[in-house]
């Protein structure tokens, strides 16, 4: 049996993504906020998005012109996918950081099933007037939200990271002390 191409690149997607959240943690420091980790994740993007796409552009003989009116269309499209992206992992970041040590293992289960059961549901209300969703599609995505649980819930948990023994006081009152959080 010859799998498919594309299947080959849906699971490389699900490794590196499902690899995203366990990353994450690893970032999370008590030290700094969230956003630090995120600048990382905001160049990462530039530079992998950026550089892959020219050099797999080049590779398939794609023109480098954003001229023509597939190339505007092109162009609109992927900023707006480039946008929710950005968006999702800026939500992925501060959902991994606000919610304590579980958070990786509880929020990639939510976003991955979620984001399955938001492309069913575009689907269904772009698709055309005259095609009906299965049942089946309802049972998946109700099974989807039971798997969600199931998974978050029985996942290990790893423990949250130490704070340095110096910045105990530091992190527990804002810059510039009790009284200026009172102003």
């Amino acid at each position: 049996m010859k799998i498919p191409l594309p299947i080959l690149f849906a699971i490389g997607t699900a490794l590196c993504w499902g690899l995203y959240g366990p990353t994450i943690g690893h970032a999370r420091n008590p030290a700094h906020s969230p956003f630090k980790p995120y600048v990382g994740i905001g160049v990462a993007y530039i530079v992998w998005a950026f550089i892959g796409g020219l050099v797999a552009m080049r590779f398939m003989g794609d023109s480098f012109s954003f001229s023509s009116e597939a190339g505007k269309t092109a162009a609109v499209w992927g900023f707006l996918a480039g946008t929710l992206g950005a968006l999702g992992a800026l939500s992925l970041t501060t959902a991994m950081f606000k919610g304590g040590a579980a958070m990786p293992q509880v929020v990639m289960p939510v976003v991955f099933g979620g984001a399955v059961s938001v492309t069913a549901f575009v689907s269904v209300f772009t698709s055309s007037a005259d095609t009906k969703a299965s049942p089946w599609l309802w049972v998946g995505i109700v099974g989807v939200g039971l798997s969600i649980i199931l998974v978050a819930y029985n996942t290990p948990h790893a423990h949250p990271p130490k704070k340095p023994a110096g910045d105990a006081a530091q992190t527990a009152a804002p810059e510039g002390g009790a009284e200026d959080a009172a102003h």
